[in-house]
C-alpha cells in the first residue's frame, strides 16, 4: 500500500500534500493539548510500532503481499490525532531512509494510512463502544473491527488513486503517463489483498493488544478513555504501571521477528519497480514516460529496500533496518520530548481535560 514515486502524477502528489498539511497541523495542536507531557514518548513508541508492523509482509493468494499498519490501534490507545502524527512519522522514516513509499507520494501515503485510516477506523470504534465499560469484551472486538474497516478504507483510496491516473493523465496517443492500472484492475487487486488477509491481521492485532491491556495495564488503556466513569473503571487512576520495560521488550521482539516478512513471496500490488512491470498485461510497449522519469526521484535512502548489500544478506539487512528505524524514531522522540518540556517550562499549556476528540 506504499505508493512509490512515479505512479502518481506530480499534480496528484501536490493535491494530497495540500490535503494532508491541514490534518498534520490540526493533529499537532490536538496532541499538544490532549496528550500529557509524560505520555509524549508514547507517541514515538506508537510510530516505532507502526514502522515495525509495516515490515511484516503477508502472502496474498494472487501472489502479491500486503501488511498491517496499526493506525487504528494507536488511535484507540492515544487518540486519532496522535495516530496521525505517529503513523505519518513512521511513513516519512520509511520513505527517506528505506525507500519504502515515495517522497513525492508521501502526502498520498500519509493521507491514506495516517489520516483516513485512523479517523475512519476510530470512528467505527467509538460508534461500537458507546456506553461500554473499559473492560468490556466489546471494546477489544470494536478495536479489531475498526482496524479492519480502517485498513480497507485506506486500501480503497490507494486503489482509486492508482486507477484514476491513466484516465486523467495520458499522452496524445492515449497511453498512460504514470500508473498504467485501470480501476477495473486496481480495485479488485487491492481489495482482495486487504479484505481477505491484511485486514484480518490488522483486526487480530487490535483485538489482541486491547485484550491484553484490559487484563495487564488498564491505566495505559485509559489514557484515551478518561471520560469513562463506571464500576469497571473505578479506581483506575494514575499513570500506566511501568509500561516501558514491557513496551521495550515488545518492540525488541518485533524487530527480531521482522525477517519473517521475507517469507512472503511476491511484491505488493503497485509497489514494483518500473522494470518489473508486466507491460503486456497493460497493453504497453514501454514503461510510461512519467513513471520512468519520477521513479528514481529519491536516491538517498540509506537502506533501500530494507537492505544495504543489494539483497546479498536479506535477513541481516532486515534486522539492521529494523534497528536503524527504531534508532531514528528514538531520536525523533528525544527531540519532540525536549521541545514539549521546553514549551512547558515557558508556561505553555500542554494538558487538557480529555482525550480522543
Amino acid at each position: 500500500m506504499h505508493i512509490p514515486d512515479g505512479y502518481l502524477s506530480p499534480a496528484t502528489c501536490a493535491t494530497f500534500y495540500a490535503a494532508s498539511v491541514p490534518a498534520w497541523l490540526v493533529a499537532g495542536r490536538k496532541v499538544r493539548a490532549v496528550v500529557k507531557s509524560r505520555y509524549v514518548p508514547l507517541v514515538a513508541v506508537a510510530a516505532a510500532f507502526s514502522f515495525l508492523v509495516m515490515m511484516f509482509n503477508v502472502p496474498i493468494p494472487d501472489g502479491t503481499t500486503a501488511h498491517a499498519v496499526g493506525a487504528v490501534l494507536i488511535a484507540v490507545l492515544l487518540g486519532p490525532w496522535a495516530a496521525v502524527i505517529a503513523v505519518s512519522t513512521a511513513l516519512l522514516i520509511q520513505a527517506l531512509f528505506f525507500g519504502d513509499g515515495g517522497v513525492l507520494a508521501f502526502g498520498a501515503n500519509a493521507f491514506n494510512m495516517a489520516i483516513a485510516m485512523p479517523l475512519a477506523g476510530y470512528g467505527v470504534y467509538r460508534l461500537l463502544t458507546r456506553n461500554v465499560s473499559l473492560t468490556a469484551r466489546r471494546r477489544a472486538v470494536a478495536a479489531g473491527i475498526g482496524g479492519y474497516i480502517g485498513l480497507n478504507v485506506s486500501a480503497l483510496l490507494a486503489a482509486v488513486e492508482f486507477g484514476l491516473q491513466p484516465v486523467l493523465f495520458k499522452a496524445a496517443d492515449g497511453t498512460p503517463l504514470y500508473a498504467p492500472f485501470h480501476l477495473g484492475q486496481t480495485v479488485p487487486a487491492m481489495m482482495l489483498a486487504h479484505l481477505t488477509v491484511a485486514g484480518l491481521v490488522e483486526a487480530a492485532v487490535g483485538v489482541g493488544v486491547v485484550t491484553y491491556l484490559q487484563r495487564a495495564n488498564l491505566p495505559l488503556l485509559r489514557i484515551n478513555h478518561r471520560g469513562i466513569d463506571d464500576e469497571a473503571a473505578a479506581g483506575v487512576v494514575g499513570p500506566p504501571r511501568r509500561p516501558w520495560r514491557a513496551i521495550g521488550v515488545a518492540l525488541a521482539v518485533l524487530a527480531l521477528l521482522t525477517p519473517l516478512g521475507l517469507l512472503a513471496p511476491g511484491t505488493a500490488f503497485g509497489e514494483r519497480a518500473p522494470s518489473q512491470l508486466d507491460l503486456k498485461t497493460y497493453h504497453l510497449d514501454a514503461v510510461p514516460n512519467g513513471l520512468q522519469h519520477y521513479a528514481g526521484f529519491w536516491h538517498a535512502a540509506l537502506f533501500d529496500g530494507y537492505d544495504f548489500k543489494h539483497d546479498a544478506h536479506p535477513i541481516v539487512g532486515y534486522l539492521v533496518s529494523a534497528g536503524a528505524g527504531l534508532a531514528v524514531v528514538a531520536v525523533v522522540a528525544a527531540i519532540g520530548y525536549g521541545l514539549s518540556r521546553r514549551r512547558r517550562g515557558r508556561g505553555v499549556v500542554t494538558i487538557a481535560g480529555s482525550a480522543g476528540t
